[in-house]
């Protein structure tokens, strides 16, 4: 057997052997609810950064970890605490640098869970609670890869490697790109692994190679100075709920596909997916039908979409027989690859503003835009990224599209547009991130923390 053989052979055996303490590092993560939305305790969050640059000392491989913060232009606020870690390349080898974020989603409905959020616990060979697939498995998958490859290697590892875990992507990231321009010394990178992604299904690895932009927006809608009475004033004053209902139906046609001017699409070609999968993956039941037009992925990956995730408007609880004066939403639009985020917000804002029923009042506010992103697939670290997850999967990798967005890697392109980015992800199509019972597949995460040591190998022999 060569010595390459025989070391790559190591490698993998070393990442097979570094799964069990990985997936207990990873449990003790969930433990911590770091929330990072307003109105939730900053300790904690600051409590995750502490563990995890704890896990980072323990490697022995670092020249420097720290846990570092940075300011939100916009607001002068300080950001959520993040970890970094460095640590040269020698002998000529490359850089990578390794993302993942420790922050998590609120839980929301806590009853909607079957055991509690912040307890791990396994059953039907899946990891559940809050973070353990979104995004925490990505910080353990980096460092039981990173332990395999120390281990293997006796500690003789020539290998560049940077670690960034955010502490705000589920928050909007606002303080990510000045800690980029703070910290571009310390990131820079001829490698860039973002471990923010899924996988075909649990058994089938996937390279994303292009994701939705995003924008966010809340809007209000007036129609009165003040509440009126239902009986004395309806038929004759609109009140704001009639006007946020009709003008919020002109974003969609009667397939619910979006029909909104200035819009764009990306004509590319996506694998075969069947009704039938999306019914399964999406918890669609029988008796509801999809909606748009094309093919399933298409919709997906390559058109807008628009959600209203949140209104504001009396409760049912507390309705009374009132005209409301004002109502609120918030509108999430996911933009197609090849748009600029802006141009589609503005777009969709002209929209609502020139299809406002009764002349209803519109305010727009806290707007949030994040640029689509398309992958250069043609380079080294592709190729090297395609053959690693092919031997830790066992079956040939599939590139994706993914319909969900990450905004700061157009920042990661600005910052450093000489790195070849790859998105990778430990998360299979019934992880349910950002939903009660969220859960990670365990033969998943180990074959994506095996892939990721093998692909450490290969760039550190060079």
């Amino acid at each position: 057997m060569s010595s390459e053989l025989s070391r790559r052979t190591a490698v993998r055996d070393a990442a097979e052997a570094a799964v069990p303490a990985a997936l207990a590092d990873l449990g003790r993560l969930v433990r911590i609810p770091s929330v990072a939305f307003p109105g939730f305790d900053r300790a904690e969050v600051a409590r995750s950064a502490d563990a995890v640059a704890e896990l980072l000392e323990q490697l022995g491989i670092f020249e420097r970890v720290e846990v570092k913060t940075a300011i939100v232009p916009e607001t002068g606020a300080e950001g959520m605490p993040a970890v970094l870690a460095t640590r040269a390349a020698r002998n000529g080898r490359p850089t990578i640098l390794l993302y993942a974020h420790h922050d998590v989603q609120p839980v929301g409905d806590e009853s909607l869970w079957e055991t509690p959020p912040f307890e791990p616990t396994v059953r039907g060979g899946r990891l559940y609670g809050r973070g353990a697939a979104d995004d925490k498995a990505g910080i353990m998958a980096h460092i039981g890869a990173l332990r395999a490859l120390v281990h293997a290697c006796g500690g003789d590892v020539d290998l560049g490697v940077n670690l960034f875990i955010e502490g705000e992507e589920e928050a909007g990231s606002a303080s990510f790109a000045q800690f980029l321009s703070d910290n571009a010394d310390a990131l820079r990178a001829d490698v860039i692994v973002v471990a923010d992604s899924g996988n075909w299904d649990a058994t089938t690895p996937a390279l994303t190679v292009s994701l939705r932009g995003n924008a966010r927006f809340t809007m209000t809608v007036r129609t009165l100075e003040h509440a009126s009475h239902s009986g004395m004033f309806g038929g004759a004053v609109p009140d704001a709920m009639l006007a946020t209902v009709k003008l919020l139906a002109t974003m969609w046609d009667d397939d619910g596909a979006v029909c909104v001017a200035g819009l764009t699409e990306r004509e590319a070609s996506t694998p075969d997916y069947s009704e039938e999968t999306l019914r399964d993956e999406a918890g669609l039941p029988e008796g509801v039908s999809p909606i748009g037009r094309g093919s399933i992925l298409s919709r997906i990956w390559n058109k807008p979409s628009i959600t209203v995730t949140g209104i504001d408007a009396p409760s049912v609880k507390n309705a009374s027989n009132t005209l409301s004066p004002e109502v609120s939403v918030v509108i999430s639009m996911r933009v197609a690859p090849g748009q600029p985020a802006r141009e589609a917000y503005a777009a969709l804002e002209a929209h609502l503003r020139a299809h406002a029923p009764f002349g209803a009042e519109l305010t727009f506010r806290d707007v949030d835009c994040g640029d689509a992103f398309l992958v250069d697939n043609t380079g080294a670290a592709v190729t090297s990224a395609r053959d690693a997850l092919r031997e830790g999967y066992g079956v040939e990798p599939v590139d994706i599209g993914v319909g969900g967005s990450i905004p700061f890697i157009a920042d990661l392109v600005r910052e450093f547009p000489g790195a070849q980015i790859l998105v990778t992800g430990v998360e299979d199509p019934h992880a349910r991130a950002h939903s009660p019972n969220e859960s990670l597949h365990l033969d998943t995460f180990r074959r994506a923390l095996v892939s990721e040591a093998l692909l450490l190998e290969e760039l550190d022999r060079g």
